[in-house]
């Protein structure tokens, strides 16, 4: 666990030296995550079902039933406890952002794959699915508040390439379907094992372009990072135990909300004109810590 961990953040190292001699950065970043969210990204969800053992089936409906009841719980708290974390009514929404939503795409799936396998990378993805259709309804009423120019959800969210890689590989999986030529997985594996380096170098590049004071954080920030990375995770583990869901089902579902705050909550202030400080400083403090968080969840948990 150690190992993968150290390994994992030698590469946002990387990343961040690299954005700090010019390597990445500014437009070369946002072209990159567009390549890893688009294209690598899927490649490697549709992969977790093409090598070796199919993933088990019967899980994808517990997954979608714990995934949907994780974020009516966290949904709950990232509208109920900001007001308590900060005075500020501006930051209050992006704290509540941060509260409910991980970073899954980036760092979650490459952590699971590194931890349960790669084919639990299908496993993630299908707790996805629930994630990202909150991202863009629950997670832009909050990052937008009251104003008058927020869309409560796109609907061409439900057919971007990550998500129709999600239904792809679950029919995959419920059908069974097993005879998938090399001619097909193999490329589509040799693109998806991109996503990892690419992901974690882009985390770092970003880390990269942050001032000193905003990688010092706040109060805030710190209450947000324990509640975002060590309490609500514990606490919806021991829960979700508790209503008799399945092992495995409950501990990648715990891993997947662990993670630091997704960097959706950047996109999203930048979209609609918000301030990005509270969301940026959260996000970097997040993503740093979890490096000592998320193997004490495994070790402790699991």
């Amino acid at each position: 666990m150690i190992v993968v961990m150290l390994t994992l953040f030698a590469l946002v190292v990387i990343g961040f030296v690299a954005g700090k001699l010019g390597y990445l950065g500014g437009d070369f970043d946002r072209q990159l995550s567009r390549l890893v969210i688009n294209i690598t990204c899927p490649a490697l969800i549709l992969s977790s079902a093409m090598t070796g053992e199919l993933p088990d089936r019967q899980y994808i409906l517990p997954l979608l039933l714990i995934s949907t009841l994780t974020y009516l719980l966290l949904t709950a708290v990232g509208f109920l406890l900001p007001r308590y974390l900060t005075s500020d009514p501006k930051a209050q929404g992006p704290v509540g952002f941060a509260l409910i939503f991980g970073n899954v795409g980036f760092m979650g799936y490459p952590v699971v794959a590194s931890i349960f396998g790669h084919e639990a990378v299908f496993y993630a993805a299908v707790l996805n699915v629930v994630n990202t259709f909150a991202v863009f309804t629950v997670g832009t009423i909050l990052i937008t508040g009251g104003s008058n120019d927020r869309k409560h959800f796109e609907k061409k969210v439900l057919y971007s390439t990550p998500m129709f890689a999600a239904y792809l590989t679950m029919a995959i999986v419920a059908l069974r379907i097993d005879n998938i030529p090399e001619a097909i997985s193999q490329p589509l594996t040799m693109l998806g094992n991109i996503t990892v380096p690419a992901a974690l170098l882009i985390i770092g590049s970003s880390m990269s372009q942050l001032s000193l004071r905003s990688m010092l954080g706040n109060r805030t920030v710190y209450a947000t990072t324990l509640l975002r990375l060590a309490l609500l995770p514990i606490g919806i583990h021991f829960l979700m135990k508790l209503l008799g869901f399945a092992p495995l089902v409950d501990n990648i579902n715990t891993l997947v909300i662990a993670m630091p705050v997704a960097t959706y909550g950047t996109i999203l202030c930048l979209k609609y004109g918000k301030d990005t400080t509270m969301i940026t400083e959260v996000t970097f403090v997040t993503t740093l810590v979890s490096i000592v968080t998320i193997p004490l969840i495994v070790m402790l948990l699991f």
